[in-house]
């Protein structure tokens, strides 16, 4: 069993935390796209990340600097989005991290795939931006057909049984949907309330912060049966059988 979650916006550098374990497996890859980024103006990095002055600014400077190699933290611990401020790595015990380090993967469009203590320095990059470059013989305006399937392989490649909880958003599940087999499992979970109507209304951030409390759940218990994550209940949320389907299971608070 694999779990997929996105990345997040915000990060930061975590050297006081968990030292990295490994290198990110695409290195090659985000090398290049850093020396792309590298060689964009200000307003054109500007239109890539869709970002204000600070964030742009931040960035900009982040990618002057960039070292693929040295002074990195681990990927766990780098982002800090709601998701992971919910998943709470740093108290989690030995045997939780480890179960992360087993079953979390970390999609991203700099990095491609990350297992929980690779080691990544803090960079901004989407998978829907626009770029335009030559890799490969290749051209390419998205990153979708430039990640290709590689991250699906390599997901794959540790995952026995075969087994996919999707805890990753629209954009980032993209990456890997297309390229399911007939015998793979993708199971999503959707943190949802019920509207006056009785349709299912998704808040972005409640759904992010649940997301996060599911994987802490995984990792605290030891899941590796798919059924367990029925029992989740975290603020308040509940498993509804009847809104559920064998590859989507649905949560209402």
């Amino acid at each position: 069993m694999q779990i997929i979650i996105s990345p997040a916006k915000l990060m930061q550098t975590a050297f006081d935390d968990f030292a990295p374990k490994n290198q990110p497996l695409f290195l090659a890859e985000s090398a290049f796209l850093a020396n792309y980024i590298q060689q964009l103006s200000y307003n054109e990095v500007q239109q890539l990340w869709q970002s204000n002055d600070k964030i742009t600014q931040l960035n900009y400077d982040r990618f002057a600097q960039m070292n693929l190699y040295d002074n990195l933290s681990a990927a766990i611990m780098t982002y800090d989005g709601l998701q992971y401020q919910a998943m709470a790595p740093s108290l989690l015990t030995t045997p939780g991290l480890a179960y992360l380090e087993k079953h979390l993967r970390i999609l991203s469009a700099f990095y491609g795939i990350l297992r929980p203590f690779d080691g990544i320095t803090p960079y901004r990059l989407e998978l829907q931006s626009k770029v335009n470059f030559d890799y490969q013989g290749q051209h390419y305006v998205k990153l979708y057909p430039f990640w290709g399937d590689k991250i699906y392989q390599a997901l794959m490649a540790d995952n026995n049984d075969r087994i996919i909880i999707n805890l990753a958003s629209r954009e980032y599940s993209k990456v890997v949907l297309p390229y399911l087999q007939p015998d793979d499992q993708l199971i999503s979970c959707t943190f949802a309330s019920i509207k006056a109507n009785q349709k299912l209304q998704v808040k972005t951030t409640e759904s992010k912060i649940a997301r996060g409390d599911m994987v802490r759940f995984m990792a605290e218990r030891n899941i590796t049966d798919a059924d367990e994550l029925k029992t989740f209940t975290a603020r308040g949320f509940h498993f509804v059988d009847n809104l559920s389907t064998a590859d989507n299971f649905v949560f209402i608070k």
